[in-house]
């Protein structure tokens, strides 16, 4: 929709703008954020991608990190050069990346809470009875005996030892309802 006539105001030069400044912090908002913690509280912008990953002790390019051994042509002494190893000034980055993935994975994957209400209140109530389970009037999304089976199953293979604990609860109270 056109704008209407009169109502657009002429830009004006901001003269008391640091343009040194502003182009600095455009440049580096452009640049893109470094995931890895470690490796971006080590960065130096001075520096440029290369450098930076080298005195951290990582390997810019894997393929020149590792280098692969021809098989065919045997290289002569005089043709093997050796390079100098890169001096690695940022060590404690290489400790940290390696304690961190040294760390057990946690397990990311759980059920929600409904679901595992939903589980103990059928188990509870109907045991092993599915068709029963598919009856009742908390089976809100109407769910088959076999889905219901299903979900049952998904809970113990998550949570083994709380629903041995839960199976063993149960066995209790009916033996003391009897």
């Amino acid at each position: 929709m056109p704008k209407a006539k009169g109502k657009t105001r002429r830009q004006k030069f901001g003269y008391n703008v640091n343009r040194k400044r502003l182009n600095r912090n455009a440049r580096r908002k452009a640049a893109p954020r470094i995931e890895c913690s470690h490796i971006r509280h080590a960065w130096d912008h001075a520096k440029s991608v290369r450098q930076n990953l080298a005195e951290m002790g990582l390997a810019m390019d894997p393929n020149k990190a590792v280098p692969l051994r021809k098989r065919k042509v045997k290289a002569m002494e005089v043709d093997i050069e050796e390079r100098p190893k890169e001096l690695v000034r940022k060590p404690y980055v290489l400790n940290d990346l390696e304690a961190e993935a040294s760390l057990p994975e946690k397990k990311g994957n759980t059920l929600s809470r409904d679901l595992i209400d939903y589980v103990r209140y059928m188990v509870e109530n109907h045991g092993e009875d599915y068709k029963a389970m598919a009856r009742d009037e908390k089976n809100y999304y109407q769910d088959t005996p076999k889905q219901i089976r299903n979900k049952i199953n998904v809970y113990k293979r998550f949570y083994p030892a709380e629903w041995q604990t839960f199976i063993d609860s149960l066995q209790k109270n009916k033996m003391e309802v009897e």
